[in-house]
């Protein structure tokens, strides 16, 4: 294809497609798994539940709030919004099967965009053996992505946020911190530092939540919102007290060196940063050492460690030693 001929194609917009041609031009990047008995062109999707359960969790991008076009391209969009469901399937010991996908976008967003997206979408779904398997196009002046994922238990019971127990240990699988690096870059000016990547688009080790399962998690989460936070939900619901040392959070050199460059303690995002999708769990200490054994054996090496120990308490969660600036995490409707 020619200059021209590139530059017209990156002018056609959605509107130009229309709602069935956008649609059609999604679905043929879209390849189908076995788990998708139905998937897009009819009324709805059709997705096995071998054991007559279904794990199932959603999630909203929204430009100006999650994304921004300028940092992030629409691959990286698709990716991230895949990624944050997937996420939550396997913080409860299940394995994605499927996804669906509602957009809702600009008359004038380019389809280029949209293929993009899709692709994203895809490749992300993909790591972990799950499908686009529909979805749904509005047109809207907010850029707004929503993914419902959905999950297979394969006959075992779902590791929840209530059944934490004193005496466990809390350990996390995965990197702490990155992501809100990462946008602490780009807020700065350093879009071409390698950790805003971080922030783009994470890297959810989705194999080692399996294996926290299987070792035996009494109770896990997924790192969305900051690791206090989180631990916050596990400490409430199970009706203990989690306490944690600051001295045992992973802070590896590069966050560090972030921290200097931007002036934030890197410590701050290690304990408040969304958005990496690490995992937090508690087990006891033998199945701790079964789960370190599993993670040894992954093919990818993922971060792991244990940060802190479950104590009988009232819901919380406390540092036996100094607090960490910012360890409150996000809420999203805080300020």
């Amino acid at each position: 294809m020619d200059a021209i001929g590139r530059r017209r194609e990156a002018d056609i917009s959605v509107s130009d497609a229309g709602e069935f041609g956008l649609i059609a031009r999604i679905v043929a990047r879209l390849p189908q798994g076995e788990d998708v008995l139905v998937g897009p062109g009819d009324d709805a999707a059709v997705v096995a539940a071998p054991d007559g359960r279904v794990v199932v969790t959603t999630d909203l991008l929204v430009e100006g709030r999650h994304f921004r076009r300028d940092w992030s391209s629409a691959y990286d969009v698709g990716r991230k919004a895949a990624a944050q469901n997937l996420a939550d399937i396997v913080a409860m010991g299940a394995v994605p099967s499927a996804v669906v996908v509602g957009l809702a976008a600009p008359s004038d967003l380019p389809l280029s965009w949209v293929d993009a997206l899709a692709d994203g979408l895809r490749d992300e779904c993909a790591v972990i053996g799950a499908s686009v398997a529909g979805g749904d196009v509005v047109r809207s002046e907010a850029l707004t992505v929503a993914v419902t994922a959905l999950g297979n238990l394969r006959g075992r019971e779902p590791v929840t946020r209530s059944r934490a127990r004193p005496g466990d240990v809390v350990v996390v699988a995965g990197r702490l911190g990155y992501a809100a690096a990462g946008l602490a870059l780009l807020l700065a000016g350093h879009s071409d530092d390698p950790l805003a990547d971080a922030h783009r688009r994470p890297q959810v080790p989705y194999a080692a939540a399996l294996r926290l399962a299987t070792a035996g998690a009494t109770a896990m989460v997924d790192v969305s919102d900051g690791l206090v936070a989180d631990l916050g939900h596990v400490a409430a619901r199970s009706g203990v007290r989690i306490e944690l040392a600051s001295d045992d959070l992973p802070l590896p050199p590069e966050l560090v060196e972030a921290g200097l460059a931007v002036g934030i303690d890197p410590l701050s995002w290690v304990a408040g940063g969304g958005d990496d999708h690490a995992f937090a769990a508690t087990l006891s200490d033998e199945a701790a050492l079964r789960a370190m054994a599993l993670l040894a054996d992954l093919s990818v090496p993922v971060p792991f460690a244990q940060v802190g120990r479950v104590v009988a308490g009232p819901g919380d969660v406390v540092f036996v030693d100094n607090v960490p600036p910012g360890a409150a995490g996000h809420e999203h409707f805080a300020g």
